[in-house]
């Protein structure tokens, strides 16, 4: 497979709401849509989660625009690719930089899927044709709202709701949404928003048989998340702190958590993430999809990565209209009593709506070779 071109998007969409969390709040989602062409003109399409500012990680779109225009780009000149996994080889030479290396092996892995007639899912090995979503929910202006909020989720059939977390913002809050919803998969995220002096006030979150909290302590620690870890009876999830298989590996031997959240951005693509996937499942550690607020791109690749075996918990890929009035795919993403329908055409399954990119569209630029 011999690549003839990749063309760099620069979009904005703005989101029904503001969606926030401990470092910070999103409405306007400024993102790079990456289109790579082969010499026969089929195009592979991938999506770059970087937020405009380095507060999840250190990478931000302009950094991201950066690398791909200035190193991982030039890198594929010549190269003949006989498999996405290659990508990973030739972009080793460059340190780190996960979402500008996963944004354009994504298409790479999109436009072998079509080159071969097959669905990116099965490309990738996943063996299920449907997958249980849940649903990440952002600090509100009060519990209410939140309740309100949750409910509206819950008759909605999502299979999970994950409720932002911070310090102020946590006990109490989660002590009301047990008392009006008793049932229901609940998990509290704390987007590394607690520190190990923090334990007393999260082993009370014990009580409330929470599916897990996800990442509470800092973004590059695995030590004290085992230390914790020793003294919840609640599951820790790492996210943020995994950034590759090694990490995983390691964090695993630690005790550090006992369940992992891959995001494909974070981890450097899909390859990266069917090691990791791989790895948990021999340790009987079960995984799900992590979501960036991503648009139909970048949900769709989440999609399919959701459909390995070892994806036993609901993810955050919700329906396109959760999010946007108006994606950039067709059909959009769409939830059914909590489930998506995995989509069985070639690649990625949905079809690019170009007039909607154009209309999102900031920038463009096509790089030859």
């Amino acid at each position: 497979m011999k690549l003839k071109e990749i063309t760099l998007r620069h979009l904005q969409m703005k989101m029904k709401f503001p969606f926030t969390t401990s470092f910070g709040t999103v409405q306007d989602k400024e993102f790079i849509l990456i289109e790579v062409k082969d010499e026969e003109g089929t195009s592979g399409w991938g999506e770059s989660v970087a937020f405009v500012s380095p507060s999840y990680n250190e990478e931000t779109l302009k950094t991201n625009w950066h690398m791909m225009e200035d190193f991982l780009i030039p890198l594929l000149k010549g190269q003949k690719i006989s498999h996405p996994d290659d990508i990973s080889a030739i972009f080793e030479p460059i340190r780190k930089n996960n979402m500008a290396k996963s944004a354009i092996e994504g298409a790479v892995w999109d436009l072998y899927a079509k080159r071969k007639g097959m669905p990116l899912y099965e490309a990738l090995g996943g063996e299920n044709t449907t997958i249980d979503v849940g649903i990440s929910i952002g600090i509100q202006k009060t519990v209410a709202d939140l309740l309100t909020i949750i409910k509206q989720h819950v008759d909605e059939g999502y299979k999970r709701i994950k409720v932002k977390i911070k310090p102020g913002w946590d006990v109490d809050v989660i002590r009301e949404i047990r008392r009006s919803f008793p049932d229901i998969q609940l998990m509290a995220d704390a987007n590394s928003a607690y520190r190990l002096e923090d334990l007393p006030q999260l082993k009370k979150l014990d009580e409330f048989q929470l599916l897990m909290i996800e990442q509470p302590l800092a973004s590059d620690d695995i030590v004290d998340h085992a230390v914790i870890q020793k003294e919840l009876t609640t599951p820790i999830c790492l996210d943020e702190s995994i950034h590759s298989y090694e990490d995983a590996r390691k964090a695993l031997q630690l005790g550090s958590c006992q369940i992992i959240n891959i995001k494909i951005g974070r981890v450097g693509g899909l390859t990266e993430s069917k090691r990791i996937h791989d790895l948990c499942k021999e340790q009987g550690v079960p995984v799900w999809c992590g979501g960036m607020l991503e648009a139909g791109v970048g949900r769709a690749h989440n999609v399919a990565l959701t459909t390995l075996s070892n994806f036993t918990l609901p993810g955050d890929t919700a329906a396109s209209s959760r999010y946007w009035e108006q994606d950039i795919i067709t059909p959009e993403v769409i939830v059914k009593d909590g489930v998506i329908q995995v989509p069985e055409k070639p690649g990625i399954g949905y079809d690019i709506d170009l007039e909607a990119v154009k209309k999102f569209m900031l920038k463009e630029k096509t790089y030859s070779l």
